[in-house]
């Protein structure tokens, strides 16, 4: 049976930031979180740059891989980052994490750069799809620290690998395989940062609407003390009775950062609300 997306996306700035710093987007083929760093409105601008660069691939699918797609994507995304960074100084340093996934009607082609992360819930069974690429994640991965202790490491926010106008970057590419019933979640740090696997898990299984779903992983956040900026994109995969056709029509939704600057939505395929959901 045919398979169909219905999505939802929220950006919250916290309780101790000034501005929101991440970025959001879920369209009917392109899902992405960017995570900005870079202080002041540096960070901002990163994770709006990179969102601006990567609405343009949210298309019907034309038989290229998607991972293919993306990695061009994020090049020039990167690229974009170089140049905002070569034009004006202040911008130096500016970077941005950037996990996404692009749908082709039957999997998702995945990519993922720094520390925000994608999840995919199958049968109550929680499983975290990216892998984080931070100074704490390495320490695990090499046995020097276990991932309890981690948790609460000083330096858990240290990121290893960003978009941040650099060459080469390195992101982690993969496909995602799903099924009908799947849900899946895309998150800045500032919710698995505070909220652990088991509660975004329990939140994920919690309701069947998207939108009730997203606010309440926010509301899990914002009760942890939500020291940094929280960003979720929920994605329900749904069969349908007959294969979806190309609609340049349908709903994209810009959140946090992209959405609060005109200026940019203007420059972007979409000028959408703030959240919403699309079946």
């Amino acid at each position: 049976m045919p398979l169909t997306l219905r999505y939802t996306a929220r950006s919250h700035p916290g309780l101790v930031r000034e501005g929101n710093e991440d970025s959001g987007y879920a369209g009917p083929y392109l899902l992405a979180v960017a995570d900005g760093m870079g202080g002041h409105a540096a960070g901002e601008v990163a994770s709006q740059a990179a969102i601006d660069e990567l609405v343009q691939v949210d298309r019907p699918p034309d038989g290229t891989d998607a991972r293919a797609v993306l990695a061009d994507a994020l090049a020039a995304a990167n690229e974009r980052i170089r140049r905002l960074a070569t034009d004006d100084t202040s911008l130096h340093g500016m970077g941005t994490t950037a996990t996404l996934m692009l749908w082709d009607g039957a999997e998702f082609g995945v990519a993922h750069i720094g520390d925000s992360r994608a999840y995919c819930l199958r049968d109550d069974e929680l499983t975290q799809v990216t892998h984080d690429h931070t100074f704490v994640q390495a320490l695990v991965d090499d046995g020097r620290l276990s991932p309890t202790a981690a948790r609460d490491h000083p330096a858990r926010s240290v990121v290893t690998k960003v978009l941040q106008g650099h060459e080469p970057i390195e992101p982690d590419y993969a496909v995602l395989r799903v099924r009908a019933g799947d849900r899946v979640l895309i998150c800045s740090d500032g919710l698995s940062d505070v909220v652990d696997d088991d509660a975004v898990g329990a939140a994920l299984r919690e309701t069947d609407a998207v939108d009730e779903t997203a606010d309440r992983l926010i509301e899990l956040a914002v009760a942890a003390g939500a020291p940094d900026n929280v960003t979720v994109v929920v994605i329900d995969v749904v069969a349908t009775e007959s294969a979806r056709e190309p609609d340049d029509t349908a709903e994209a939704f810009l959140v946090g950062a992209m959405a609060a600057d005109p200026r940019r939505r203007e420059n972007t395929s979409t000028d959408r609300p703030d959240s919403a959901s699309q079946a």
